[in-house]
């Protein structure tokens, strides 16, 4: 397989991506990343924080652009862009990477509840093809949608599709 290939192809799965806790609020529209890709220690948790969780980050936020800046500042640091034109910055420097994403969470992710519930106003409405009036859908029964077959309750279906018919093969005569 092509994409287990490279450094680390683990990042290319999507269970690992789906794997961080970190889904922005709405209301973030850009994050920027300044490190160096020197060998210095206090810009190493941003080195890796770049390498296994940015991918992540990014996958779960499509909606937002992700800068990286690298060897352009002394010392690591993050800045996140509001929609109102604020700008929020992370000092970085020495901390690890996931000293970093608990940072992101706490102070501009969304709490796990409200991502529990939006998970679950997603999964119950999303689907048209559910049916069900007693399970909370909109429609009661598939032959209400356009183009399908009417209900076999009020319209009798020709003989030759149904089952019964075609697989032992009874052969009515037919009605006058």
């Amino acid at each position: 397989m092509v994409f287990m290939k490279g450094v680390a192809p683990i990042r290319r799965t999507t269970k690992y991506l789906n794997a961080t806790p970190l889904v922005f609020k709405p209301r973030v529209k850009v994050m920027t990343v300044n490190f160096n890709d020197q060998n210095e220690a206090h810009h190493e948790g941003v080195r890796d924080f770049v390498f296994w969780n940015l991918p992540q980050i990014m996958y779960k936020n499509p909606d937002i652009q992700f800068l990286t800046f690298r060897n352009m500042t002394p010392s690591p640091f993050i800045t996140c862009f509001l929609e109102d034109t604020k700008k929020v910055y992370f000092d970085v420097d020495s901390q690890s990477n996931k000293e970093i994403v608990e940072r992101l969470v706490q102070t501009l992710g969304k709490t796990q509840q409200v991502l529990e519930e939006e998970a679950i106003e997603s999964e119950a409405k999303s689907n048209p093809a559910n049916f069900n009036r007693r399970l909370g859908f909109d429609r009661h029964c598939m032959c209400e949608m356009p183009g399908q077959v009417p209900c076999p309750a009020l319209v009798p279906l020709p003989r030759h599709w149904r089952g019964k018919w075609w697989n032992q093969s009874y052969r009515w005569e037919e009605e006058s």
